[in-house]
């Protein structure tokens, strides 16, 4: 339930957001929770969405690492396949289409940046030219080997997985260029031939519009939601944008709602439950 203090905080994020120019919306994997899919935050989380592992004992930066597609492909592409359909069948909470609207409204646009790998800003119907996916995305592969910084739709190819023991029960995709073992086009953790070419276009991209804004001089606004401390690329991003371009951040967190300076917001509310209370201040402007 939200608390006079939050409703004191969503005016506050209102009115910034009806003052913008431009919005930029930095998302990380807490933007996701609200649309049931599951929490990796800490080992206990990542168990309870695969006990499998939790069985062996495996940790995420074990699991999602490319040393595992190496050593051990059915279990890498168990643990990627399921995710892979998991993201294919999630419907993108309430809160990824009050945001587009917002961005709608915004007389200079409006940028995604985010470091969810799952597809659903572009599922919720936001442009793929606006979004900057920095740490890849699950619906593109790769050569396990980068023999090519080519990377290809994953959408011709389905997993069958035996989710009770986290693996893959069919043959997984090969790369169409050396024959070797594919794997998704996600930056794992100590990777060195992660394919990043993709993903320098997106930042290219929303390089050239944040030039724009800086150049306007206009009034920006960042909207960060559900991006914490323990990966901090979304973060950092939003510090940077705010620094430079002399705008407003407003930080959703429910556990690190903290925020760099007082000009800025923190709300310590859920991604969903937050958005919709800033959307019915700005339903009643």
């Amino acid at each position: 339930m939200n608390t006079s203090n939050s409703q004191s905080k969503f005016q506050q994020a209102a009115q910034v957001i009806a003052g913008a120019d431009a919005l930029v919306i930095a998302a990380g994997a807490g933007m996701g929770v609200d649309s049931g899919l599951p929490d990796f935050r800490g080992n206990q989380g990542f168990w309870r969405a695969y006990p499998a592992l939790a069985k062996a004992n495996l940790n995420f930066a074990e699991v999602a690492s490319p040393r595992t597609f190496e050593q051990d492909p059915s279990l890498a592409w168990g643990f990627y396949g399921h995710r892979l359909d998991l993201y294919r069948k999630t419907v993108p909470h309430a809160g990824f289409h009050i945001l587009q609207r917002w961005a709608e409204r915004m007389p200079l646009g409006a940028r995604v940046f985010t470091s969810n790998v799952d597809g659903q800003f572009q599922t919720a119907g936001f442009s793929e030219g606006h979004i900057h996916e920095c740490h890849g995305s699950i619906h593109h592969l790769q050569c396990i080997n980068l023999c090519t910084p080519s990377v290809w739709s994953s959408d011709e190819y389905e997993p069958l997985v035996d989710a009770d023991n986290c693996r893959l029960m069919n043959s997984p995709p090969r790369c169409p260029n050396c024959g070797e073992l594919a794997r998704p086009n996600v930056l794992m953790f100590n990777d060195w031939h992660w394919a990043e070419d993709r993903s320098q276009t997106q930042a290219g991209i929303e390089a050239k519009w944040l030039a724009t804004i800086a150049e306007s001089q206009a009034r920006i606004v960042v909207v960060e939601t559900g991006a914490g401390t323990s990966i901090p690329s979304v973060r950092h991003f939003s510090h940077r944008i705010s620094h430079e371009l002399d705008g407003c951040i407003i930080r959703i967190n429910p556990r690190e709602w903290q925020v760099p300076s007082s000009r800025d917001i923190g709300i310590a509310e859920g991604s969903l439950d937050a958005l919709r209370g800033i959307d019915l201040v700005l339903e009643d402007w």
